[in-house]
């Protein structure tokens, strides 16, 4: 089951347009938004710590979601990391990960150098 290519719209002042409730933009806008709310290790500590990390349903939605890492929805997703998180969710023992604080710390200690030497590292290929 895939969404079908939605284009936003935007309102009168420049800002994006709010979609009519149980319409597909509405579904494309909710969707993406939670696509990238999975790009905070502390978001997925609380769907862990809640049990919706371990629903047959909710694990078959995020299975559904994996249509985001195609080119016509990636583009998109402003926090790249959300893709990545989404396949890694797939992933039972990567689930379980998240029911400890700690991890999600860790997870996150990692992403936070990651945008450091990532920046650092464009800057110096930049050049002066």
């Amino acid at each position: 089951l895939r969404l079908p290519d939605v284009h936003l719209r935007m309102d009168v002042d420049g800002g994006p347009a709010t979609a009519a409730p149980g319409s597909e933009e509405q579904r494309f806008e909710v969707e993406l938004e939670f696509v990238q709310c999975l790009a905070n290790p502390e978001y997925l500590t609380f769907l862990a710590q809640r049990g919706f990390l371990e629903k047959p349903e909710f694990v078959n939605y995020l299975e559904y979601l994996l249509y985001w890492k195609e080119p016509e929805y990636a583009k998109h997703i402003t926090y790249p990391h959300a893709l990545a998180f989404l396949e890694l969710l797939q992933n039972g023992k990567f689930r379980a990960l998240f029911k400890y604080q700690f991890n999600s710390e860790a997870i996150q200690a990692q992403q936070i150098l990651h945008w450091i030497h990532y920046n650092k590292n464009r800057i110096e290929e930049a050049g002066p």
